[in-house]
């Protein structure tokens, strides 16, 4: 099924409004695109909203059926996202896009980022030919010459893996590298490798209540002009929990957030250091939904800190 955000539109006005949209609303929307923002030091934009590859995607990707991928891809693609995030370690995701962006013609139309991390448990340190192994069925998954970026996954082993990725760059078949965390208690070891690592990007976790990365890694990713995705926006699961059975507030509008998940993505987008984020689904109509959080206008400070107040006030989320 390929589902364009108009096809989705129309459907959701006459069918239910699965997101309480007005039909005057639907058809503003239905006209927009996704912004845009540079990547650092360059005249290259990306959409500020991209798809992510865990959580649901890679469950999806682990079943028989793809059609739901197929569908989510086509989607992003047809309504102006471009950066798919992805891992060798997010189980069959990788493969599996590649294999149907291959299929249905729009690997060109993607921005790849991926990673590499082959770095052993506890400590142990990268071998270099494990590491360009990787690499190497990253390039044979996505059948492309070059890739847009990688970035060493989860701050394993940067001198090693970094090293490489840095002979890839200079070769030509990766354009950007960079490196990865979402744990706060390894910002410092990310923010080390950023000030002294000659990278393009960083990958971090942010989300309106989980801003940690907002203290340190974000303005230093400002100061030092390094693009940074945001991963988990939803913090995976739980901003979910916390929302459930509640209606997005009134006063979202105001910011262009008709749903939770636009209300959670403008949080992150408004924050200056991020280039993109890239929550993950397997369905099209999330998709779309996602996407809406990358149009129209963004919450000021004093809409930031009603967001955050709000949040704060809800229940803990529900353990399991």
């Amino acid at each position: 099924m390929t589902l364009t955000r108009r096809d989705w539109l129309r459907l959701t006005a006459g069918g239910g409004a699965a997101l309480a949209l007005t039909p005057d609303l639907l058809a503003s929307l239905a006209r927009q695109e996704v912004m845009a923002r540079a990547i650092p030091g360059t005249d290259e934009t990306i959409p500020v909203v991209g798809l992510g590859s865990s959580a649901t995607f890679s469950r999806v990707a682990r079943s028989e059926d793809v059609s739901a991928i197929s569908a989510v891809l086509q989607t992003f693609v047809d309504n102006g996202g471009t950066v798919f995030d992805t891992a060798p370690g997010y189980g069959a995701s990788e493969q599996v896009a590649g294999d149907v962006a291959n299929e249905l013609g729009i690997q060109n139309r993607i921005f790849w980022a991926t990673k590499v991390n082959v770095a052993g448990r506890g400590g142990g340190g990268a071998d270099p030919a494990a590491a360009r192994a990787q690499i190497q069925r990253s390039f044979d998954r996505f059948q492309l010459p070059v890739i847009d970026l990688i970035q060493v996954h989860n701050l394993g082993d940067p001198p090693t893996q970094l090293g490489i990725l840095a002979e890839e760059k200079a070769a030509g078949r990766v354009r950007y590298i960079g490196i990865t965390s979402t744990s706060e208690r390894r910002y410092p070891d990310l923010a080390a490798v950023m000030r002294n690592e000659p990278i393009d990007f960083i990958g971090v976790d942010y989300a309106v209540d989980n801003r940690a990365s907002a203290d340190m890694i974000l303005p230093l990713a400002q100061e030092l002009g390094i693009g940074v995705l945001v991963y988990a926006p939803f913090g995976r699961t739980r901003l979910w929990n916390r929302v459930s059975g509640r209606d997005v507030p009134e006063w979202a509008a105001e910011f262009d957030a008709h749903s939770w998940a636009q209300f959670f993505l403008k949080f992150t987008v408004a924050h200056p250091a991020v280039t993109c984020v890239t929550p993950a689904t397997s369905r099209p109509e999330h998709m779309i939904d996602n996407l809406g959080g990358g149009m129209g206008r963004l919450p000021d400070e004093s809409q930031l800190e009603r967001m955050v107040q709000l949040v704060e006030d809800l229940p803990p989320a529900r353990r399991g």
